[in-house]
């Protein structure tokens, strides 16, 4: 299997693996397990994310002469939590991260109580017939108009809770994972398990051979990036470069396709440091990737939370280019392995 066979294969398996933010020890544990299988040593946070060092040399950054870089992408997703048992026994829920309700009408969905059942439902609009509901198409989709309707025999709160569900109980959304013949990836959650699995490819790719790293080389997957505090701990303290491996903006007023490798500019926290943000341009130029700079109008990253925790960091944000990010997403295997090139010669050269 070659590397890019591989890193679409572990992007299938992170996806198939539900970890709304704050529900990810499952996407951790197999994530540390993959790493041992090659030979790590993980160690999985407080938090359920996971860090892993590739070299135990210290070495130093060549153009700076300090410190390590950590590579972070994170493993939490969007996702829904019960937040009412309605009085018909269907579930209100409360998204996690930035969901929107018009992308999980009329999708599979899982319920996760807390002892550990599972139960399937659909998310529909309240009153979701067009033979019965004259309003069907003004109502506005938001989560106090979509309702959870679960595939069991219940008519009233009493009945679900005999299933063992309650408020506060994780919801999670169906991935739809395709990859086509034409090297178009399409899936829910993308963002960011896609570059989780170019982690562990560029982990695989250095197994055996430690000695190319021109400096000490952390890789982190990070939990709860998508309600905020993802990247704001856990970061060793000899880092002082830190790369957020994130998905890259596709859309409206951007220059960046699927097939590239996006770096981010600025996002809505502020501009990026110059230094490397400049160092991962003219080593794409160098080497002829498919890449494009841009500035991401709502957006922010791992990174942009560690520096705002007061991490002293130099810090960019690189990732294949992704469209329709949040809903039904999609990139391309050239996005992944431009991506992968600029992140290899970074820690190469």
């Amino acid at each position: 299997m070659n590397n890019m066979e591989y890193i679409l294969e572990k992007a299938k398996q992170l996806l198939a693996i539900p970890s709304p933010s704050g529900y990810t020890a499952e996407v951790a544990a197999f994530v540390k397990a993959e790493l041992e299988t090659m030979g790590y040593e993980p160690k999985v946070t407080r938090k359920n994310g996971l860090v892993v060092c590739l070299n135990d040399d210290d070495l130093s950054d060549k153009e700076s002469g300090e410190g390590a870089v950590l590579l972070a992408a994170h493993f939490d997703t969007l996702g829904a939590m019960v937040r009412e048992i309605k009085s018909d026994g269907r579930l209100m829920l409360t998204r996690l991260g930035g969901l929107n309700a018009n992308n999980v009408e009329c999708e599979n969905c899982t319920v996760h109580t807390r002892d550990g059942r599972k139960y399937s439902g659909t998310v529909q609009l309240i009153d979701a017939s067009t033979h019965v509901n004259g309003k069907y198409d003004e109502t506005l989709r938001t989560f106090d108009t979509v309702e959870l309707v679960l595939d069991e025999l219940v008519k009233n709160p009493e009945d679900v809770k005999q299933l063992g569900i309650m408020n506060g109980d994780y919801v999670s959304f169906e991935p739809r994972t395709i990859v086509t013949e034409k090297g178009f990836i399409k899936s829910r959650f993308l963002d960011d398990k896609l570059c989780s699995s170019v982690l562990l490819g560029l982990a695989r790719f250095f197994k055996d051979k430690k000695d190319v790293l021109n400096r000490k080389v952390y890789l982190s997957f990070t939990s709860y990036e998508e309600v905020g505090h993802g990247g704001a701990a856990d970061i060793p303290d000899d880092v002082s470069e830190m790369i957020s491996v994130d998905m890259g903006c596709v859309g409206k007023g951007l220059t960046c396709d699927e097939t590239m490798v996006s770096i981010c500019a600025k996002d809505s926290g502020g501009p990026y440091d110059y230094q490397l943000t400049s160092r991962l341009i003219r080593l794409a130029k160098a080497h002829d990737l498919q890449f494009t700079v841009d500035v991401y109008p709502y957006y922010t990253s791992d990174v942009d939370v560690a520096l705002k925790a007061g991490h002293n960091l130099r810090h960019s944000v690189i990732g294949p280019g992704v469209y329709a990010s949040h809903g039904y997403e999609r990139s391309h295997v050239l996005g992944v392995e431009n991506t992968f090139a600029l992140l290899k010669a970074h820690l190469t050269e």
